[in-house]
C-alpha cells in the first residue's frame, strides 16, 4: 500500500503581541536562528512529510522567503487570514496531502517522534491530537482578584499542543464556517460531530508566548544542542 501524501500547514500569520517585541515572535532569533527556522528544519528533514505549506502574515513575504530557500522540502507561502481558522483554511486549501498537520510555528522544539504519534492517530482514527495532562491545581477568581474556593476538576483536563493531524477533507469541511470562531483545530472538528483522537503530547513542545517563554526556548536549545547560525539565513 502506499503511504498516503503529508501535507504540513504551517501557521505563522499571528502577531506574536504578548511577546512584546514589536514585531511578529516567529522571526525572533533563538541562539542566533529565528524561531521559524527550527519548525520548518524539522518538517522539512521529517521523511513523515511530503510537502510544506507556510501560512505567513500578508506583509511577511520579505522575511520568510529566505528563511524557505535550500531547505530539502520545497515550501509554498501563502497569506494567512484576520482568525487562526482563517489561516488554517488558507492552509489547508492550498494542501494536496490526502493527511494534513497542522502546526503553530511558535512551536519551534516538537520532534519527529511526536510527528510519528500524530500521524499514525490520524491513520486510524482521521483525527488525532497530541494532549498533555494538566498537573497543576487550577482556580478561578473573582471580579476583585481574589480566589474563588471551588478548584476546577483536574482529571480528564488536557493542554492541547500541536501539530494536530486529520485527513483533509474532514478538516476542510469542519473549518468552513463563517459564523464559528474556534481556538483550534481540533475545535472545529468537534463541533462539525466527528471525535478525535489523542496521543500523548511533548513536554517539550513549548509554545513561545511570553518573554520568560523566550529565555525557557533558549535553554532549551542549549540543552538540544543547536548550534547558533547553523541554519540562520
Amino acid at each position: 500500500m502506499v503511504a498516503p501524501m503529508v501535507t504540513a500547514v504551517l501557521l505563522a500569520a499571528g502577531s506574536g503581541s504578548r511577546v512584546g517585541a514589536g514585531e511578529n515572535k516567529i522571526y525572533l532569533k533563538i541562539r542566533g536562528k529565528p524561531l521559524l527556522s527550527y519548525t520548518l528544519a524539522t518538517f522539512s528533514e521529517s521523511p513523515l512529510v511530503d510537502e510544506i505549506v507556510l501560512v505567513i502574515a500578508g506583509d511577511d513575504e520579505h522575511r520568510a522567503t529566505p528563511l524557505v530557500a535550500g531547505l530539502a522540502k520545497q515550501v509554498r507561502i501563502v497569506h494567512g487570514g484576520r482568525r487562526r481558522q482563517d489561516s488554517s483554511r488558507a492552509g489547508v486549501e492550498q494542501a494536496r496531502g490526502r493527511i494534513v498537520l497542522i502546526h503553530d510555528v511558535a512551536r519551534p522544539f516538537l520532534s519527529r517522534e511526536l510527528i510519528a504519534r500524530v500521524l499514525s492517530g490520524v491513520e486510524e482514527h482521521g483525527a488525532c491530537v497530541p494532549v498533555l495532562p494538566v498537573v497543576d491545581t487550577l482556580r478561578y477568581r473573582n471580579k476583585n482578584e481574589l480566589l474563588c474556593s471551588q478548584p476546577v476538576e483536574q482529571r480528564g483536563l488536557l493542554q492541547m499542543q500541536t501539530p494536530q493531524g486529520f485527513e483533509r477533507e474532514l478538516i476542510a469541511r469542519a473549518l468552513d464556517c463563517n459564523d464559528c470562531r474556534f481556538t483550534d483545530d481540533a475545535g472545529a472538528v468537534l463541533a462539525s460531530g466527528r471525535p478525535v483522537w489523542t496521543v500523548p503530547g511533548d513536554a517539550m513542545n513549548l509554545k513561545v508566548t511570553t518573554k520568560e517563554d523566550l529565555s525557557l526556548a533558549e535553554a532549551i536549545a542549549l540543552v538540544r544542542g543547536d548550534d547558533p547560525g547553523s541554519r540562520e539565513r
